[in-house]
């Protein structure tokens, strides 16, 4: 075990952990789990320390210092409206994506529809979504889960086809988390708002990633987490138009003008502008080449690897997605093997989320357990490189050779197919 010398601030014995590390990184180590999280900007690091250890007032407090703390929140809320076209009073600062689910969800059955409630939603959103959406059908309301097709696409006429006279919200993600399809995103909103139905989205895997204008797409809610664009863990935001009487999700505070309790996250916040800034920047400078880098991941796979499939769809895609499967191996091992050679990814596989299904997602765009069940999903940052992929590659196609010669279905389906 280490110790941390607080005076000087230095540890006086190398941890074991920071160790493994170093080890990892003096070999090959390549992450490709962004979509999981990402790693903190170096400028966003630097930028939020001095909220810790200089500005560090709360910013609900009325002494000027504490006044620094909230001008630096409000120029925040500020730049985050300006990423997506919204105003700085319809930013709602929170803990993260599932807690901005979970809000705008229960809220709005709250305000708008009690417990005879219809919400309608798909069939592959975040379980932050389904299971909020689970909660309320154990407490009376109806909720109404629609298909995709093989590619993860809603088709919005099944959207308006599913709204009845007690539906008071749709709920449909922008960008799926597994496969990167993009949704309808402005045809949904133009449905809701022509039925007087609320909408909102979980941007969580899209935000700074695609293009987003709430007006222009009729978005009525929209949910986002700072850890999926380079900045800290635990903070997130939840858009909410102006007018929308939802009512306040967590108590015992007037912080977020009344609407959410709890010490305000500067530092977070802080953090959440800024990655917000250089990624929303990046997406407009570079999302070419990195769809480009995707498009030759995912054209090297499919050729080179016998019996591999990419999910999702080609065109509708984040710019940085590639999800697979593989017949005849399992998600696990193949993660396995791959934290062997220095590579981060994940998979859908059962095995990683300690259920004996598959991914949610792959069966509701019509695979088999037995395929989804060898699922893999890359998804890329600004810092991987073509030589990056050659060597994921080179890795994978090993990897799943030597998966499949120890599988005794794949030994049958090779003589049958002879």
């Amino acid at each position: 075990m280490s110790s941390f010398d607080v005076k000087t601030g230095n540890a006086r014995r190398t941890p074991v952990l920071f160790t493994r590390v170093t080890e990892v990184i003096m070999g090959r180590f390549i992450y490709l789990d962004n979509a999981a999280t990402t790693k903190v900007y170096p400028e966003v690091a630097k930028a939020v320390l001095p909220y810790f250890t200089e500005l560090y007032g709360n910013p609900s407090s009325i002494y000027s210092f504490a006044g620094k703390a909230k001008d630096a929140v409000e120029e925040a809320r500020e730049a985050i409206a300006g990423i997506i076209g919204a105003k700085p009073n319809e930013i709602y600062f929170t803990g993260g994506g599932s807690e901005s689910d979970n809000w705008a969800i229960k809220s709005t059955v709250e305000a708008y529809g009690s417990k005879g409630a219809h919400v309608i939603t798909t069939k592959i959103e975040h379980h932050a979504v389904l299971h909020t959406c689970e909660w309320l059908e154990n407490n009376g309301c109806e909720v109404t889960y629609l298909d995709v097709d093989e590619n993860g696409l809603v088709n919005p006429a099944d959207v308006e086809a599913a709204i009845k006279d007690n539906t008071v919200l749709i709920s449909v993600m922008m960008a799926n988390n597994e496969i990167g399809t993009i949704e309808p995103i402005a045809e949904i909103g133009e449905i809701a708002r022509r039925h007087g139905v609320l909408f909102h989205t979980d941007a969580v895997q899209a935000y700074c990633h695609v293009p987003i204008d709430v007006n222009k797409m009729n978005i009525d809610m929209l949910s986002a987490s700072g850890h999926k664009v380079g900045a800290p863990k635990g903070v997130g935001f939840l858009y909410m138009k102006r007018g929308i009487r939802n009512k306040s999700f967590l108590h015992g505070g007037a912080q977020e003008r009344g609407k959410r309790a709890g010490t305000t996250n500067v530092p977070g916040i802080v953090g959440l502008a800024m990655a917000s800034r250089i990624t929303s920047d990046y997406m407009k400078e570079h999302a070419a080449d990195m769809a480009s880098l995707r498009d030759y991941l995912i054209k090297r796979v499919t050729e080179e690897i016998p019996y591999s499939i990419c999910n999702g769809d080609r065109v509708k895609r984040l710019p940085n997605n590639a999800n697979f499967c593989f017949r005849f191996i399992e998600g696990e091992s193949l993660l396995l093997l791959l934290d062997n050679k220095g590579i981060c990814g994940s998979s859908g596989s059962a095995c990683t989320s300690a259920s004996l299904d598959p991914s949610h997602v792959l069966l509701a765009i019509g695979l088999p357990h037995e395929i989804a069940h060898g699922s893999l999903r890359l998804t890329l940052s600004s810092e991987i490189t073509k030589e990056d992929i050659d060597y994921t590659v080179d890795c994978l196609k090993e990897i799943v050779a030597r998966l499949r010669s120890m599988s005794p279905l794949y030994d049958d389906f090779i003589k049958n197919e002879k």
